[in-house]
């Protein structure tokens, strides 16, 4: 760490740090990295049958306990109010069993073994069902209820080579710790890759007249298919349906390179009893489409599959479009929604994971749509001219669950709510274009009540982009703020390169946890962003540095002719992964210079080293070809071939086990910046990937992070003078909080 000398600059930001309002440190804001990661996260609310209760989890993480506290809870949809079921961490995987209050959880066992239990949702204190269990751990359980009153059942679990499943409690420590490979992946997202595969399991649930239940032996369903499913890094059970036909599924083809394609096919296992041995699998066919696919569903009333599937061979961020199998006991080809003849669609979007309404009927699907996760509804006709119906506004939808009534449940979040239960009538929402029929449930957050954050913080603009385009942008206000007065901006750059800042709640990067610190937060959504068309999103290919980089210059140029109340010299910006690459990419490039400090959290530095990531597609399309054929493309949007121009004091967190972009890229850009004596920190985390998930080491995260950049802007730091958790990640150099000389 180089040794910083008090400058001019950084004596005067030393002295408006004092007189500045007491933002940050004394502004009296509840909502603070330790508030927002310590806030109760409840997982989706699951519905039953009838449409009365919900139960849902929920965990806790106590920062002076330094434990979490986890419960699952029952929700009743009626007024509101919920119980506690349990409050053991052993306990997962709960849904409802049939009709009425019964539920089924899973349990997870000390000798690494999976039990079912069986219970009353209404009785937390009796004694549950045991109905069987299986050797290893296993997750994403799914029941259907079969003609002769027993369940079909099925959960996803990894496979020995053999087929067994696998139990890591019971293996083995090899003599040689060599890891060998004669084909890719080596390594994916963070996991070295091992001979275990990820597989499907089903069997059956048979209850007695007694009230007892017995689960049957379970089938590998995929063994000695070569498919692998869920895909990995993130399937899950949006990678597989169970209904009475059997069991739906996706899976990478097994033929191609899975390293330099993205091809999912969806695959049919036709199943009555679920007792019988494991059949074939079955390829559903879908005409001019070979790109991924994903989020396979039943209908609830018939044996139609609902699915989604892109076009592109190679292309992870390709336009989603969404298709259906009338009848998949009678035929295998699947229908594409708002087909074109041109090959683009004729509805502008791309579609999530779709749910059948309970007539079947009815899709519901959420989508990217002008920086929020919206729900829509369509009718389950692949023939239909009529474009989908919007049916919510704002933040973000992250689980649907159509209800025998007609309604849905959906939970969703937003900038200011980590987890909001609603009621939709998809009839009056419709018709009101989301302006009714929407009945809040449950808000855990209190819609941001809970810690004085609320929506009239927030607001958003457009300007001219690049081109003949327009960008959207986030402005993120502090909750103390106050007209005829200037704040430091906070410039951020989302990741992907293909994603979006968007209405939805995030524990890495919260833009109000930003915003309460005492900044101005520009959240943008430049070239390369989703849900403003698939144009825009396309548009990132060969133009890294380019069509992006100049969004965000004309971003600057409108803030500074805009938003008054923004002190553009007290600006500082940030962003991960991609954005990373775009702080490296400024670093070099005249924007940088407007800024006083940067921040890239795992970034790519070198577009060279692309090849030591392990999702190949990913540049081999953004880069318009392989690096021994179009190496020029690679070399044009280097960031290190700019690193002359770097002098912008600029702090890196690179994690160590982030194999999408190697530590190599974080350490190379920090030794450029030391090498250069250019103000600079470095942090890593050696048990984090691309993200940083464990609650203390965000904590460590948040407050690196707001020390170096609040003391650029004349902000006080966050953290506190006695820390020894946080002291104690220094291994070399002196304790330095921000690179303007405070320690």
């Amino acid at each position: 760490m180089v040794a910083i000398m008090k400058s001019p600059i950084s004596l005067v930001l030393l002295v408006l740090s004092s007189i500045l309002p007491s933002l940050a440190a004394s502004n009296g804001t509840l909502f603070t990295p330790e508030a927002m990661l310590s806030a109760p996260r409840r997982g989706s609310a699951i519905p039953n049958a009838e449409g009365t209760l919900a139960i849902y989890t929920s965990s806790t993480y106590n920062f002076t306990t330094h434990k979490r506290k986890y419960s699952l809870s029952v929700l009743d949809l009626s007024n509101g109010t919920s119980w506690l079921f349990s409050n053991s961490s052993a306990v997962s995987n709960a849904l409802w069993l049939g009709n009425g209050t019964t539920i089924l959880w899973l349990v997870s066992e000390d000798d690494g073994s999976s039990s079912f239990n069986i219970g009353d949702a209404t009785k937390p204190s009796a004694t549950p069902i045991a109905a069987g269990s299986v050797p290893g751990a296993i997750d994403g359980v799914k029941v259907v209820e079969l003609a002769n009153g027993n369940f079909g059942v099925a959960f996803i679990g990894t496979a020995n080579p053999n087929g067994t499943l696998y139990n890591s409690t019971a293996e083995e420590t090899p003599l040689s710790s060599g890891r060998m490979y004669t084909r890719i992946f080596v390594r994916h997202w963070d996991t070295y890759l091992t001979p275990q595969r990820n597989s499907i399991w089903y069997t059956t649930l048979s209850g007695s007249s007694n009230g007892t239940y017995t689960l049957g032996e379970p089938v590998n369903a995929l063994n000695g298919t070569g498919l692998e499913s869920p895909i990995p890094p993130f399937g899950g059970t949006d990678n597989f349906d169970i209904g009475t036909a059997g069991i739906v599924f996706v899976a990478k083809d097994p033929k191609l390179n899975q390293a330099t394609t993205t091809k999912s096919d969806v695959y049919y296992l036709p199943l009555k009893t679920f007792t019988e041995s494991a059949p074939a699998p079955q390829i559903v066919m879908t005409p001019d489409l070979e790109g991924a696919s994903t989020s396979p569903v039943f209908s609830p009333a018939s044996p139609a599959v609902a699915f989604i599937r892109q076009k592109g061979i190679n292309y992870e961020s390709d336009k989603q479009r969404l298709l259906v199998v009338p009848d998949i006991t009678k035929g295998l080809e699947a229908s594409e929604f708002y087909k074109s003849n041109d090959g683009l669609g004729s509805w502008d979007r791309s579609a999530g994971g779709p749910a059948f309404s309970a007539d079947g009927k009815t899709i519901f699907i959420p989508v990217e749509d002008y920086a929020r996760v919206r729900l829509f509804s369509v009718a389950a006709d692949p023939s239909t001219k009529e474009l989908p119906s919007q049916l919510t506004a704002d933040g973000g939808v992250s689980d649907i669950h159509p209800l025998a009534n007609g309604k849905v449940l959906i939970t969703s979040s937003s900038y200011v709510d980590n987890s909001i239960f609603t009621l939709i009538d998809p009839i009056l929402a419709a018709k009101s274009n989301a302006t009714q029929g929407n009945t809040l449930i449950s808000a855990n957050l209190k819609n941001g009540a809970t810690y004085g954050i609320s929506r009239s913080q927030i607001s958003e603009f457009y300007y001219q982009g690049d081109g003949d385009y327009v960008v959207h942008a986030w402005i993120i206000k502090p909750s103390f703020f106050q007209e005829n007065t200037t704040y430091p901006l906070m410039f951020y750059v989302h990741g992907g390169p293909q994603g979006a800042t968007e209405d939805v709640w995030s524990t890495r990067w919260n833009m109000m946890v930003w915003a309460e610190q005492g900044y101005v937060v520009v959240a943008f959504n430049p070239t390369a962003s989703t849900g403003f068309g698939q144009a825009l999103t396309d548009g990132i290919q060969n133009q890294w540095g380019g069509r992006p980089y100049n969004d965000l210059v004309k971003g600057w140029d409108y803030i500074e002719k805009n938003l008054c109340y923004v002190d553009t010299d007290r600006a500082i910006a940030l962003g991960a992964s991609y954005g990373g690459y775009m702080m490296y990419w400024i670093q070099g490039h005249e924007l940088g210079r407007k800024f006083k400090a940067l921040f890239a959290h795992d970034g790519s530095f070198n577009t060279l080293a692309q090849y030591a990531s392990e999702e190949l597609w990913f540049m081999q399309h953004d880069f318009n070809g392989t690096l021994w054929d179009n190496f020029e493309n690679y070399e044009r949007w280097n960031p290190a071939a700019h690193t002359k121009n770097w002098t912008t004091p600029m702090l890196i967190v690179h994690n160590e086990l982030d194999y999408r972009l190697p530590i190599a890229e974080g350490l190379a850009a920090f030794n450029v910046l030391q090498a250069r004596g250019v103000p600079s920190k470095f942090l890593s985390f050696p048990d984090e990937n691309h993200w940083v998930l464990k609650p203390e080491n965000s904590l460590v995260w948040h407050k690196t992070a707001l020390d170096w950049l609040n003391g650029y802007v004349g902000l006080p730091a966050y953290s506190k003078p006695v820390d020894p958790i946080y002291r104690a990640t220094l291994k070399n150099g002196p304790w330095v909080l921000s690179g303007n000389g405070t320690t």
